[in-house]
């Protein structure tokens, strides 16, 4: 993640909903709070939020996001999309940038 990307504030505990946008305000760095191993940390700042909350389950039913790694690779704590899966999920929260 680079200083100025996009990422979904994803709840994965609470509802398991995409319910906002955020930016990346300060690049990967080491975790000051790691004991142990290459554990990094990325700073964020809120962008915006959706309008309407996207759900796991949503994702999972629309075709076109059939191959995103929230789907394919569920326990990811980050994981990357592509332009278009971007878009359809702005779409789907009802959100433009």
């Amino acid at each position: 993640m680079k200083k100025g990307d996009l990422a979904f504030f994803y709840h994965s505990n609470d509802g398991t909903n995409i319910v906002g946008i955020a930016k990346v305000v300060k690049e990967h760095y080491p975790d000051p709070t790691a004991k142990e191993g290459d554990w990094s940390g990325v700073d964020f700042a809120p962008l915006k939020p959706f309008k309407k909350p996207v759900s796991l389950e949503e994702i999972k039913k629309e075709t076109s996001l059939k191959t995103i790694e929230l789907v394919r690779i569920s326990r990811l704590s980050v994981s990357k999309v592509t332009a278009k899966e971007f878009e359809k999920i702005l779409q789907m929260g009802e959100t433009k940038i």
